[in-house]
């Protein structure tokens, strides 16, 4: 389905705050933010596994639907993604990694995006050594200037989409999520400049 509203403007006018939509943010000053830009009932669960990945370290931002709707009435794609706070907190930032979610497709491998190559590598092999299956992504590769998790002061973040049936396993199983979280943040903790 395609995405109703092609901006923030555009849904902030016929949408409203804290009935519609609700936007959560925590600006720890890190160099790194974590970033559900379409959370609640976009695709549910990524902004619990980001808040997580988050923990008490890095930055965190989260958009999310309070609504259950057609996948494409609350979602703004991520190159055109242009709410102010969660533009401003990436803008921060030296480097972002947003999570997304995906349909459950294939095997349930995460799959890997975003312009920066060495950190998306670096967590890639971080999660297959953690027991997680992953893939680059080449269907959804993030890897325009614009999309959200690249508006870094260093112009690069990463892009991970979860299947659907992880991201429930995840949400279900404490244990997994931390093991996730921490192979996602332990890549990132190593070399935040990467």
């Amino acid at each position: 389905m395609p995405d109703r509203y092609t901006s923030f403007v555009d849904l902030a006018a016929n949408e409203q705050p804290d009935i519609d939509y609700c936007i959560r943010v925590v600006d720890r000053g890190s160099e790194i933010g974590i970033l559900a830009p379409h959370g609640g009932w976009i695709e549910p669960g990524t902004s619990e596994i980001a808040e997580a990945i988050a923990g008490s370290v890095f930055s965190f931002y989260t958009f999310e639907s309070l609504r259950n709707a057609p996948h494409g009435h609350f979602q703004i794609t991520s190159h055109r993604f242009d709410e102010p706070k969660g533009v401003a907190l990436v803008n921060r930032c030296w480097m972002s990694i947003a999570i997304h979610g995906r349909r459950d497709e294939g095997n349930n491998a995460v799959w890997l995006g975003g312009r920066a190559n060495r950190l998306r590598d670096a967590i890639g092999v971080s999660l297959r050594d953690a027991g997680f299956e992953t893939a680059l992504n080449n269907r959804l590769p993030g890897r325009e200037e614009t999309n959200i998790c690249n508006r870094t002061r260093s112009g690069q973040g990463v892009q991970l989409e979860l299947p659907r049936r992880l991201r429930s396993q995840l949400m279900s199983d404490a244990n997994l999520l931390r093991s996730f979280c921490e192979a996602v943040r332990n890549p990132a903790l190593q070399s935040p400049t990467m």
